[in-house]
């Protein structure tokens, strides 16, 4: 745990002596700002206009704001996660110290866990910042905190499936750009799967369905947690590390 733990330390303090913390902690800042407000504003013109019209209209924060906030912060990590884990491996490879890391005494499964475990760390920054934006709703209106807790749970789970195998994806390049366009490429694939429902309810649509890491944030944002949610997440996430733990294994041999 102690070697894990070293690493992880490692790759923060790797992320935030660079650039690359603060440019993405900047864009997901000014992203999450922008679509709490739209929706926000949106929700309360919609209200405005039932009252003026006379009509009621059941208006609720969760399914009008945090709901829809939550589904474009996602689609906002589709495009950040894959600058997260591209230099997680690449970058050992381009400095040339992949040999001595293949080589040294730390298990594979402490470095890739290490690795990974920074890259989720620094994905639950991005989503403090979104914790501030959220804090107004409170502050303001009085919506309910289990989907609040169960959305942040449902899109770390997410950003998790996402960097494990965007880990998984860094270890085959020692270039960033190419890792972290492959490794987009991949999520805008798991993303757009349940697309596939259009073309009708057969088996392997409904395979497909299942493997999208969309259908199954959906249950997170409505408050409810459930077990074959967590556990696709937890799969997709075991079975990306242990591609990692392969093609790590594979460049121990070579090294």
């Amino acid at each position: 745990m102690r070697n894990i733990w070293t690493i992880c330390r490692r790759e923060l303090y790797a992320y935030f002596v660079s650039p690359i913390a603060w440019v993405l902690l900047t864009i997901f800042a000014f992203l999450s700002g922008v679509f709490t407000y739209i929706i926000s504003a949106s929700f309360v013109r919609y209200s405005l206009e039932g009252q003026m019209s006379g009509q009621s209209m059941p208006m609720n924060l969760n399914e009008q704001i945090i709901a829809p906030l939550f589904s474009n912060i996602s689609v906002v990590g589709l495009f950040l996660i894959p600058l997260i884990s591209m230099r997680l491996f690449a970058e050992e490879k381009r400095q040339g110290t992949i040999e001595l890391l293949a080589t040294s005494p730390v298990h594979d499964l402490e470095i890739i866990i290490g690795k990974w475990l920074s890259a989720v760390i620094m994905y639950a920054a991005l989503l403090a910042v979104l914790a501030c934006d959220i804090s107004f709703l409170f502050a303001y209106g009085n919506p309910d905190w289990a989907p609040v807790a169960t959305g942040y749970l449902g899109i770390v789970l997410q950003g998790a499936c996402l960097l494990a195998f965007g880990t998984f994806i860094s270890t085959l390049t020692k270039n960033q750009i190419v890792a972290g366009a492959v490794g987009f490429a991949l999520a805008l694939i798991l993303w757009i799967l349940n697309w596939t429902t259009s073309f009708g309810n057969s088996t392997v649509v409904q395979v497909l369905n299942y493997l999208s890491i969309v259908s199954h944030m959906d249950t997170f944002t409505r408050g409810v947690i459930d077990s074959k949610d967590i556990v696709y997440y937890l799969s997709m996430i075991f079975l990306g590390l242990f591609l990692t733990a392969r093609s790590l294994e594979s460049l121990r041999w070579r090294a």
